[in-house]
């Protein structure tokens, strides 16, 4: 934190305090340093018309840090997270990000689904069927079965491998509390994804539902995940808050993707217990893409508004999410968007000098809320 002033109307100078954050960037691979670098631009620049300060290190994951210090989890990437604000991490391809997860205790996986309006007919459904979508998918994300026992062996029936979903009640229960506490503040409705006729030593409905008891006004009804993802698809409007396992909510959330027109636009937080986060694209390296210069970085950029609003920075999230709505209204696209007829397309790079002269060209009243826009 830094001190700054500036006069009153008495004339007498007085001080105040202007936050100053620190955060690690982790590139990673494919598009991740790409999205990663472009959604910096515009974090910075908000910072700069918000009035705090960002700095900006650098950590390495996966194979690039394997090459560099021979773990996919270095100690040096640890040494560098320790102490920060924040996490702001690309993609990779293997090795390092259940680490990185486990070791912060990011058990809170936030993956908010909301459509815009201008990208109503990228959908793969109907316009009609997605209009004011706004789900929140909230995963379990450092227990189940990507942390279970597992292994390979064989038998005399030959070679066999397995992974196993473990969880202890506690778990369940500290994610309950946070997905109870987010349908709360929202529409009051959460839809608990199980598999019990099939799973019935896992006890998401019992034990979410005795957690609901501290959660007035809240409804939850327990649904199972087959059914669920077909229900996202027939009548996603129904949907204000889901919980899921780790399994469970890696899969669902990908749903979001083809509801409002691409993996490209969503972003997500991992929050630990003390709200220290981990914020990323939920797409992935896309290698196919990887260093054209084409990607969608509005991902990355979701994952900083939720980065943002963690913080307590509102003003600065409503920046990049007004300058997002309007950039795609005025017909932008990126190709992961299928720009058609009068859409144009654009890169990268492009995408970003359009946001960034909107967020610039944003005016806000004394108050700090925007009311209009110089044209």
């Amino acid at each position: 934190m830094y001190e700054a002033s500036s006069i009153n109307e008495s004339g007498k100078m007085k001080f105040f305090s202007n936050p100053s954050y620190r955060i690690v960037c982790i590139p990673g691979e494919g598009i991740g340093p790409e999205v990663v670098e472009a959604a910096l631009k515009v974090l910075q620049q908000v910072a700069k018309l918000e009035g705090f300060t960002l700095q900006v290190d650098y950590g390495w994951l996966g194979n690039t840090a394997l090459e560099q210090f021979g773990s996919y989890f270095p100690q040096a990437t640890i040494e560098l997270c320790d102490g920060s604000d924040g996490i702001l991490f690309g993609a990779v391809t293997q090795g390092g990000l259940l680490e990185l997860r486990k070791h912060y205790d990011f058990f809170c996986n936030l993956r908010p689904i909301r459509i815009v309006d201008s990208l109503l007919h990228k959908s793969s459904l109907r316009p009609e069927k997605v209009k004011g979508l706004d789900i929140l998918v909230i995963r379990e994300l450092v227990s189940g079965i990507y942390f279970g026992p597992s292994g390979r062996f064989e038998d005399e029936q030959g070679a066999y491998g397995y992974h196993t979903m473990l969880y202890y009640d506690e778990e369940i229960r500290r994610i309950a509390r946070q997905a109870l506490r987010k349908a709360q503040q929202r529409r009051g409705r959460l839809t608990v994804a199980h598999k019990e006729n099939a799973l019935p030593h896992l006890p998401w409905t019992r034990i979410v539902q005795a957690e609901a008891i501290n959660f007035p006004g809240v409804i939850v009804e327990p649904m199972l995940v087959d059914n669920l993802a077909m229900q996202m698809v027939l009548n996603p409007q129904r949907f204000d808050v889901i919980l899921a396992s780790n399994l469970f909510g890696d899969i669902l959330s990908d749903i979001g993707g083809a509801l409002v027109g691409s993996l490209g636009l969503l972003g997500s937080a991992s929050l630990n217990a003390d709200g220290f986060g981990l914020y990323e694209p939920i797409h992935g390296t896309a290698p196919d893409i990887a260093g054209l210069g084409i990607a969608n970085p509005l991902g990355t950029l979701g994952a900083c508004v939720l980065m943002l609003q963690q913080w307590g920075e509102a003003g600065a999230a409503q920046r990049i999410l007004v300058a997002q709505d309007k950039v795609l209204a005025k017909g932008y696209r990126t190709a992961d968007l299928s720009p058609q007829g009068s859409e144009i397309l654009v890169n990268t790079e492009e995408i970003i000098d359009l946001l960034l002269a909107e967020i610039c060209s944003e005016k806000y009243s004394e108050s700090g809320v925007l009311y209009e826009s110089y044209k």
